[in-house]
């Protein structure tokens, strides 16, 4: 040892290097950073859906649109109404800018809408983006006793239903607000059993199904008159189906309490394609990661992959998205409680 003691001098100058060299690290360009690298969508869903299908529509064109083009992956991780993708990546998963999560909008509105527990606030999430509004429909078999959705009022229909899902939802805001005559059938899965289950005449309808979803899954049922298509469950529906003449389920509201009511349960339909990143990522990295997003979902290649896939896309930015949950979460106290007993989860979240 040479006896020699640091001064407060030169440790104060330790301290600058050491934070100039943090903050450099932080500020190293995105092109060098994601050079070489793997960028990973954990997609919330089972493979084959409709959530799974635009997860890997972006996977595929997401990293030609990121400066220093790396390497995008999709890897699905299904499970309790896809919170478990949201608890990986908001939780387990790198806080580099190396992960990014496809989610279900309910998987962000549980606090809201109820679901499984969750070990994340989606408020914090850094939102990427949303692919596109999704419009969640009302369907039955031809011979189910609704013909119509005003029949719904009249005659009993069995519907399957998934829990911590809009199909448990969707139908439980029709009873339980409306007054739906809906027998409701618990314990599938998830849509595929309980599409399964309506092809044997198990079940007579389905609630809550994503209208994008339905006709990746299964555009046949629509050509060919497998199913009815009795309503929109949205606030504003889409024009495909408005020309089709299907009503919205707003329109049967009586109360402007019952409509506030839908409007909530209807609002996560705006983001219907969620992305979202941790807290913990660098701003300058989510920054590039939302422009990118924005410029793969404008881009040629992806449009028409889309197109044949029929899957619908409209964009919104991070920003957006940020903005619809944080208003989301701002609703009323009074409209929060009366759609929590509506979706008899009073006590939940």
């Amino acid at each position: 040892m040479n006896g020699y003691r640091p001064t407060a001098r030169s440790i104060a100058l330790a301290l600058v290097f050491l934070l100039a060299g943090a903050a450099a690290a932080k500020a190293q360009p995105a092109a060098e950073f994601y050079k070489g690298k793997t960028v990973t969508i954990v997609i919330g869903s089972d493979v084959g859906g409709g959530y799974d299908a635009y997860g890997r529509l972006v996977a595929r064109h997401l990293g030609a649109h990121i400066p220093g083009n790396p390497s995008v992956v999709p890897n699905n991780m299904a499970g309790a109404a896809q919170t478990k993708a949201a608890n990986y990546v908001y939780s387990l998963a790198a806080k580099d800018g190396t992960y990014i999560a496809a989610l279900s909008p309910g998987a962000l509105l549980t606090a809201v809408l109820g679901g499984p527990p969750i070990q994340y606030d989606p408020n914090k999430f850094q939102y990427v983006g949303s692919a596109n509004s999704d419009v969640y429909v009302c369907i039955a078999r031809p011979d189910a006793p609704a013909k119509k959705f005003a029949d719904i009022f009249d005659h009993e229909m069995i519907v399957g239903v998934s829990s911590g899902s809009s199909t448990l939802m969707m139908p439980l805001l029709l009873k339980n607000l409306l007054g739906a005559k809906f027998k409701i059938v618990r314990g599938y899965p998830g849509t595929r059993q309980m599409q399964l289950a309506l092809e044997r005449n198990e079940i007579q309808g389905i609630c809550g199904l994503g209208y994008a979803s339905l006709r990746v899954e299964h555009e046949d049922w629509l050509t060919q008159g497998t199913v009815t298509v009795l309503a929109q469950e949205s606030s504003r529906g889409t024009p495909e189906l408005d020309k089709m003449g299907v009503p919205l389920a707003t329109a049967f509201a009586k109360t402007d309490e019952q409509r506030a009511v839908m409007d909530l349960v209807y609002s996560q339909e705006i983001f219907g394609r969620p992305f979202v990143m941790a807290p913990e990522v660098p701003k300058e990295r989510v920054a590039v990661i939302r422009d990118a997003f924005l410029a793969a979902l404008r881009d040629p290649a992806l449009l028409e992959e889309a197109a044949k896939s029929k899957l619908d896309v409209e964009a919104l930015s991070g920003a957006e998205v940020q903005q619809l949950v944080a208003k989301v979460y701002a609703t009323p106290p009074a409209i929060v409680k009366r759609t929590h007993e509506v979706l008899e989860i009073a006590g939940q979240n």
